[in-house]
């Protein structure tokens, strides 16, 4: 095992694909030249050259289009979004043409194809470029919607993703690029559809992805301290959802709580809230709850901006709740 960053494990995952097989290309703004925004494609181009790392415009409905077409035709491409709030202008590329060809041309063409970045809040960048955009993408059939946060996590799925022959949205985020974590020399994949267990217990399920997963290992830390053992799901994949682990843990501990940074209405939390309910409404002590990033456009103040996110302090709110301890 090496000890290595999120950033880093991406780059490795991206590299050892493009060795591997020379349909797989890398194209968006800075990804070349520039390394990546955040450097996560660093030494790419020296390696591989332009022909495979490619510098686009600033326009990612044109680049996004480029990466679909050039998958119908047989390559596997990966396109960098430098954030996915500039996914957005891409949304009808990706709704429209990538998620649906497959279903459209009967099976005649796949496409294998990766858009990723990072997504959700980050710091003082305000309303339009500090989102978590997930839910809009996992709401969309035809497209595989992974958001790890872990190093281990983020270069096994990855993998995965890019030898996946369906399109696959792979979510990273901004503030995560620095975290570490052991990842195996040797080569691996994780499956899609496979959440991850982090921490046994008995009085509580916490569920959770991404970013948010560092703020409840903290509470379920701290709750340990006052004798309450939280059972912690990282989903890592969002479509397909791994339900039995998530249904698993309920009906052991009877009580849930779900983390998730995106807003609250019609949201990934909220889906697996209902799921919840439905399948193991008899198990339930309590009513579930979850923890979201507040119902506001993203403020800039920073005081704001933390108050408007989940919290340790909320979580641990949350988890009191559904206990009957508040």
């Amino acid at each position: 095992m090496a000890t290595i960053t999120y950033r880093e494990a991406i780059r490795q995952a991206m590299d050892e694909e493009m060795e591997q097989d020379e349909n797989v290309i890398l194209l968006g703004e800075e990804v070349g030249e520039y390394n990546g925004a955040y450097k996560v494609s660093q030494g790419l181009l020296d390696k591989y050259g332009a022909e495979r790392v490619i510098d686009t415009p600033i326009t990612e409905g044109s680049f996004t289009g480029i990466g679909i077409g050039a998958a119908m035709a047989g390559l596997r491409p990966i396109v960098e979004w430098m954030t996915f709030n500039f996914s957005l202008q891409a949304m009808d590329q990706v709704i429209n043409n990538a998620a649906k060809m497959r279903y459209m041309s009967g099976g005649q063409f796949s496409i294998p194809i990766v858009f990723r970045g990072p997504n959700g809040p980050a710091e003082a960048l305000s309303s339009q470029h500090s989102q978590a955009l997930q839910t809009f993408y996992t709401h969309v059939p035809g497209i595989k919607v992974i958001s790890p946060a872990t190093p281990y996590d983020a270069k096994g799925l990855l993998k995965s993703a890019i030898r996946d022959n369906n399109p696959v949205i792979f979510m990273e985020a901004e503030l995560m690029y620095s975290w570490q974590g052991e990842v195996p020399t040797e080569e691996y994949v994780i499956p899609f559809g496979s959440a991850d267990l982090k921490q046994e217990g008995n009085d509580v399920t916490i569920v959770t992805y991404s970013k948010p997963l560092k703020v409840v290992m903290e509470a379920a830390k701290q709750l340990s301290d006052i004798d309450i053992h939280a059972e912690v799901v990282d989903l890592r994949s969002l479509r397909p959802l791994d339900e039995e682990t998530i249904l698993s843990s309920v009906r052991k501990t009877n009580r849930c709580v779900i983390v998730d940074e995106s807003w609250p209405m019609v949201s990934v939390a909220s889906h697996i809230g209902w799921m919840i309910s439905n399948r193991c409404f008899d198990y339930l002590d309590a009513p579930i709850e979850l923890v979201m990033s507040e119902d506001v456009p993203m403020p800039y103040n920073c005081n704001l901006e933390l108050s408007a996110q989940p919290s340790v302090e909320k979580v641990i709110k949350a988890v009191k709740k559904v206990l009957y301890l508040d």
